[in-house]
């Protein structure tokens, strides 16, 4: 089998509180260890929140953005996936995370992690080099049944120029559904890259020759005058 979907199976929990706090003042917040947050949806209106940072981040460790998260609230459950987390560009810092309410009931979209096992026996034995093209792929699904990554088994690549295409991954297509086009490459084996060999220019050195020696040439004597009759 060239690859095969995963279906996320440990149901996470995470808990919320509603926040108040909103603008600049939710500075305050990161500095006593929360995150601010805010929850959406269809039928839902846009809440704040916020959330613990270090549970945070052990539950997103394993969920990442494809498994759904039994967001607790006011002691209410809510279905949600992770949608977006904004971080600080210098310090890594989490400072916004916006969460997505979902009807277990209806698709959604989401991003799966392509996830490359085994190796290829053509790179094993130098025949090729492996060029993954694709990282991940999208997908619709109801949120129980969206995977938590596919894996793409490079095992079948035993010659260059074979590639695995989208439509070979092996999942439930009755249940997971994706747009992208069948025939898109994955993952393919490259003939190695032959080194380019640089010739270095033979320098030759300039032959240096005597010069011709000419000999010297004799001054053209003028003729001498006839001397004239005397009268």
């Amino acid at each position: 089998m060239k690859s095969i979907g995963k279906k996320m199976t440990k149901k996470l929990t995470l808990n919320a509180q509603a926040r108040t706090i909103t603008g600049r003042k939710v500075k305050q917040l990161r500095q006593s260890g929360l995150i601010p947050a805010n929850i959406f949806g269809k039928k839902i209106k846009s809440t704040a929140i916020s959330l613990d940072s270090k549970e945070f981040s052990t539950v997103y460790e394993q969920a990442g953005e494809t498994q759904l998260i039994d967001l607790i609230l006011e002691k209410k459950t809510n279905p949600v996936l992770i949608s977006e987390i904004q971080i600080h560009p210098v310090t890594n810092e989490i400072l916004h995370i916006d969460l997505h309410q979902v009807d277990l009931k209806e698709k959604v979209t989401a991003t799966i992690p392509l996830v490359f096992i085994n190796e290829s026996p053509a790179e094993k034995q130098a025949l090729g080099t492996v060029v993954k093209e694709v990282q991940e792929i999208e997908v619709t699904a109801l949120p129980s049944d969206l995977p938590e990554h596919i894996d793409v088994d490079l095992s079948t690549l035993s010659e260059v120029d074979q590639s695995i295409h989208l439509k070979d991954l092996q999942f439930d297509r009755s249940k997971i559904e994706t747009d992208q086009d069948p025939e898109l490459i994955l993952v393919k084996v490259e003939p190695p890259q032959k080194e380019e060999v640089i010739v270095a220019p033979v320098s030759t050195e300039a032959v240096s020759t005597e010069e011709t020696k000419e000999a010297p040439t004799e001054e053209a004597v003028p003729p001498k005058e006839e001397s004239s009759a005397k009268e």
